[in-house]
């Protein structure tokens, strides 16, 4: 299991990564272009745009993966370390819950209607945007089950 999720960190850490660096090139030669050369590029702007997007839900993935994303945990840390383990299996439940129903079953929805849709500037079909969504909602579902493994393994330990 721990070598799963390792692969898959290094996977969407390296994912992010490479956007990262092509939204910077990309955003340094649209200034080039704009001040330079006063000629705009519009194919960059929505390259930084979608890459942005793709960007934010694999960096989100990555972060319910570590458990690292926003909790209010001033409430949880005054029970039991049982109860503890017990709502943050209800929290991953309730993650993947969503995962499977809005981005993974939503996004292949959204992903199907929007593939004879063309992107302004680059002629891609939005399909290919919106796939973003389904990807993620496999990898959050999938981060979601080895956190819930994890949490059971530490509630047996606990007992």
């Amino acid at each position: 299991m721990e070598k799963l999720r390792n692969t898959l960190d290094k996977v969407i850490i390296g994912i992010c990564v490479f956007l990262f660096m092509f939204m910077t090139v990309a955003g340094t030669y649209q200034i080039s272009a704009r001040y330079i050369f006063k000629s705009p590029s519009i194919v960059s702007e929505e390259l930084i745009s979608y890459s942005f997007a793709w960007m934010s839900m694999f960096a989100a993935t990555y972060v319910f993966g570590k458990r690292d994303h926003m909790r209010m945990v001033f409430f949880v840390e005054r029970y039991s370390k049982k109860v503890q383990i017990n709502i943050g299996i209800l929290s991953e439940i309730a993650v993947l819950v969503f995962s499977l129903g809005v981005l993974l079953i939503g996004g292949k929805y959204i992903t199907q209607l929007t593939m004879t849709q063309m992107s302004p500037a680059l002629r891609i079909s939005m399909g290919y945007v919106y796939s973003v969504l389904p990807t993620c909602g496999i990898l959050i579902s999938l981060y979601s089950i080895l956190n819930i493994l994890d949490l059971l393994k530490q509630f047996k330990e606990e007992v």
